[in-house]
Parts: C-alpha cells; sequence; structure tokens
C-alpha cells in the first residue's frame, strides 16, 4: 500500500509570521542579508557565499550573461541556461568574467545604413538611448559614431531617414582607448559633461561604455559579488547527459559555481553527474542538485556530494508538472522538511549544505517566509523575467508593456535534457508554458524594494540575518478567510493615478 502523508502540503501564501521582540538596535539598516551559496564543514567558512539571498533561475527566459552582471552587482548569483550549444554559454560566462564594473558591453547597436524607424524600434525593445552606430551593427564593429535621443526629433522626421543622416559622427565624438581606468574616464565624463564615454581599440572598433549614470549607480552598490580577481561571479546549469563535455568547458570559461538543471533530482542521473564531478575535479567544482521535496531526496543529494540542494517542483509560475504528472509538494512543506533534513546532517556530519527554495514564490513576503522556514536563498524565474535585462523581449500586449516569459519544459524551449527522458531527445508532452508577464522597469530598482521588505520584517521578528530569522521565527497557518482578511477589504480603493 502506498504511503500516506496525513497532513496537507501547505503553500507560502498560507503563512504568516508572528512578530517577536525586537530592540533598538533591530532596524533594516544593521541587517545582514549574506548567506551560504556552497557547503562548508563546520566551523570554517564558506567557500562562496552571497550578500544577497536571491538567485535568477536557469532559463532561457531568465538568465543570460546581462542578467548575471546586473544581478552579482546586487550581491546574488545568476545560473546561465544550459539548453544552449556548450560554446555559447560558455562564451557567456567568459562575458561575464570579462565584464568590469563600470565597462559595460554594448548591447543597443545598429549600422549606418539602418533608419530612425529602426533606431526607435530598438529604443522601444531595449530601453536605451545611447546606441552605437558600427560598421556592422555589433557592439564590437567598427564604431562611426553615436545616436542619442538629441539627434533627432521625431516629430520633424519620417522615420526613413538613414542613420548617417543624423547620427553624431565618430569625427566629433570624445573616446577612450581600451585600457584607461575607471577612474579616468570618469573623470572624462565629468570634464567635458558627457552622459557617455565610448572605449575603443587600436583598431577603432568599440569595446566598451562608461555612463555617467552607472558613477552612482556603482557608489550604491556596496555588495556587489565579486571573486578572488575582482571579477562578477557567475553560475551556470547543466544537464545529466552532456555534462562530460558541457562541465569543462564551463570551468574552463571561469564559471564559479554549476547547478544540475533537473525537473526531479531524486535520479541515479543526478549521482552519476556528481560522482564524475568529484571524481575528476574533486570539491575543486562546486555543483549543486535537485530538485527534491522531502527528507529523503535531499539525503540522497547531500551524499552523493552536492554543494547545494535545489526544493520544489511544480510550484513555479509557468510548470505544469503536478497537473500533467500529478507529482510535487506545496513548496512550504517542502522547504520545512528538507531544512529539517538540513540540520539532521549538519549535526550528524558536520557539514552544512545549504537549501535552495525553487518556485512559489508569488510575492515578496514569500522570500521571508521561505529564509524563515529555513532556506538559505530562493531562485526565482517570473520575478527577475519581468525586469530589462532578462533576455527575452519587451512588448505591447493590450495596452501594456509585457516580458515574454516561458518554462524550460515548455515546447517552446525543447529542454528536453532537464526532464531525464533517457534516450528519447524530444518531449513528449510539455510540462510548462509560454507566456507573458507584466514588464517591471529596472532589477536594481525591484531587488532594492524587495529586499527593503524583507529586512523590515526580519526586524519585526528580532532578527538581523537570516541564521537568526531561522532561530526566532514563529509561523502560523492562516485560514482561507485570514487570506482575505490580510488584504484592503470592505472598502472602495482609490485609483492611484488619478486620486479618485
Amino acid at each position: 500500500m502506498a504511503y500516506y502523508y496525513p497532513e496537507p502540503s501547505h503553500t507560502f501564501s498560507e503563512y504568516l509570521l508572528i512578530p517577536g521582540y525586537s530592540d533598538a538596535e533591530c532596524i533594516p539598516s544593521n541587517v545582514s542579508l549574506r548567506t551560504p551559496l556552497v557547503k562548508y564543514r563546520r566551523g570554517e567558512e564558506p567557500p562562496l557565499s552571497m550578500n544577497i539571498p536571491l538567485v535568477s533561475a536557469v532559463m532561457q527566459s531568465v538568465s543570460d550573461d546581462r542578467m548575471a552582471i546586473a544581478l552579482a552587482r546586487e550581491g546574488g548569483v545568476s545560473f546561465l541556461y544550459g539548453s544552449q550549444p556548450i560554446g555559447q554559454q560558455a562564451e557567456m560566462v567568459r562575458r561575464v568574467k570579462r565584464y568590469k564594473a563600470g565597462f559595460v558591453p554594448s548591447d543597443s547597436n545598429i549600422r549606418p545604413d539602418q533608419t530612425l524607424r529602426d533606431i526607435l524600434n530598438l529604443k522601444e525593445r531595449l530601453g536605451h538611448s545611447t546606441i552605437a552606430v558600427t560598421d556592422d551593427g555589433t557592439g564590437t564593429g567598427k564604431l562611426l559614431g553615436l545616436v542619442t535621443s538629441r539627434d533627432y526629433r521625431v516629430s520633424r522626421m519620417s522615420g526613413e531617414e538613414r542613420v548617417s543622416e543624423f547620427m553624431t559622427p565618430m569625427e566629433k565624438l570624445i573616446t577612450a582607448p581600451e585600457g584607461t581606468s575607471l577612474k579616468d574616464a570618469n573623470d572624462i565624463i565629468w570634464d567635458h559633461k558627457l552622459n557617455a564615454l565610448p572605449i575603443v581599440t587600436g583598431e577603432g572598433r568599440l569595446s566598451s561604455f562608461v555612463f555617467r549614470k552607472d558613477y552612482d549607480q556603482h557608489k550604491e552598490n556596496p555588495n556587489e559579488l565579486l571573486d578572488s580577481q575582482k571579477r562578477y561571479v557567475v553560475g551556470a546549469g547543466v544537464g545529466t547527459r552532456d555534462y562530460e563535455e558541457r562541465i569543462p568547458a564551463l570551468v574552463e570559461a571561469g564559471a564559479d559555481v554549476l547547478c544540475i538543471d533537473s525537473s526531479e533530482g531524486f535520479t541515479q542521473w543526478q549521482s552519476r553527474t556528481l560522482a564524475w564531478v568529484r571524481g575528476r575535479y574533486g570539491d575543486e567544482v562546486k555543483i549543486g542538485a535537485g530538485n527534491v521535496v522531502d527528507r529523503d531526496g535531499f539525503r540522497f543529494l547531500a551524499e552523493a556530494g552536492a554543494d547545494f540542494v535545489k526544493v520544489g517542483i511544480g510550484g513555479g509560475s509557468i510548470c505544469i508538472t503536478r497537473e500533467t504528472k500529478g507529482i510535487g509538494r506545496g513548496q512550504a512543506t517542502a522547504v520545512i522538511e528538507v531544512a529539517r533534513a538540513r540540520d539532521e546532517y549538519f549535526e550528524e556530519t558536520g557539514i552544512y549544505v545549504p537549501v535552495c527554495s525553487d518556485g512559489g514564490i508569488v510575492l515578496d513576503y514569500h522570500i521571508t517566509l521561505a529564509l524563515a522556514m529555513g532556506c538559505d536563498f530562493c531562485m526565482l524565474g517570473r520575478y527577475f523575467s519581468r525586469f530589462d535585462e532578462s533576455p527575452t523581449d519587451k512588448v505591447l500586449v493590450g495596452g501594456s508593456y509585457m516580458k515574454e516569459y516561458w518554462g524550460e519544459g515548455s515546447a517552446r524551449a525543447r529542454n528536453w535534457q532537464r526532464y531525464d527522458l533517457g534516450g528519447d531527445r524530444k518531449l513528449s508532452f510539455v510540462e510548462g508554458v509560454d507566456c507573458y508577464v507584466p514588464y517591471a522597469g529596472p532589477l536594481h530598482d525591484n531587488v532594492t524594494t524587495t529586499l527593503s521588505k524583507v529586512r523590515s520584517t526580519m526586524c519585526n521578528c528580532g532578527a538581523l540575518s537570516i541564521p537568526e530569522l531561522q532561530r526566532k521565527a514563529k509561523l502560523t497557518l492562516v485560514s482561507a478567510t485570514s487570506i482575505v482578511e490580510g488584504g484592503a477589504h470592505d472598502v472602495i480603493v482609490k485609483d492611484q493615478n488619478t486620486n479618485r
């Protein structure tokens, strides 16, 4: 007879935190969100930690090199999606590692024979007002000029004008040679009252930009997550089929941490992958595994050598695994059980294996709940897919700007490796959907707001660190009526835009 869990599994929305005593020092500015990313032994420092408890999901529509740079700037880590050619993913890693804070590779470029209409489309799609004009329309082509909003007036132009007719040509630009320090670049910007300074190679090819606005942004990001060589930390997803070719390429490119990307982690495929990594690299290469939803799954992966364990099956906003296959578990219940198993394992072995909650985060406070329930950090897909830095297009749908978002189990992604299908190199059925999410703007602004809420709630619980929150947190299940009571009710809410 099948084993039957007597209690139903629960989601984050079914819980609230009970406030605890907080002293005068318990204010948001004193809260530390630093958290371990990979396993460590009792009494030792974690080999790799993050300054915020957020990582971006291993998804085509979420995590590319641009997202990785933006999130590392805030103190978190992106896991570059693995459902792409090995060389392409390795090159993404190299781009992150080559990136130096303040020197921005140009992703908004155009050829001189294109038109104003192309400029406007590019600006609408990417949101950038400074566009490089290069001979081949790439970010590393020969720089011929720049176009900014000061170079054209839409109301007085047809849209068919060639870029070469109205751009600011190279001979009128102030540039700096490759190798210029960030300090010197910023001095040039301030001395010449520039908004953007192109950095060019000796052959006249565009290398990067330094922007005036980034000077202030750099000052505002003391949590930047850097490696020992002052490069941004970046992760990458791998599968359980081509790992013998993919992992060496990613390691050579400089990936700091890897993650086995699979819909279900309690499998021999994952233990084989982990055994191969340990046999070839020992503990030098850091690799997480998952996903699991119970104690047995955690113990299996921890004993197999995982550096962290991901928790969650079927809880993602684009995931339909539960309704398609009937497997999974409420995310809150899964996190609570796995976190307890993590603590038991730590007591037995002296090895702390961090737990990542993957999926089920709908509202910002769910992050705080997940941390209080015992996870060390959260992996988010939908959350990050809404931002400027995600790799998908911004599109106008029904009068509102949206971003495209699709699951790795969707027909669009065709990520057959993620579903451990043995010799079948195709998806027999889908476990994810292709959809839109509301566009939300820059990552920095949104993450700042989200983490402000997390810090504030932690103070309500009397905690100044994530471990302290886990020790002090008091959680209560709430009824369906209590959930309704928690929002605005029995009132007519004013339109915030018109104040009516």
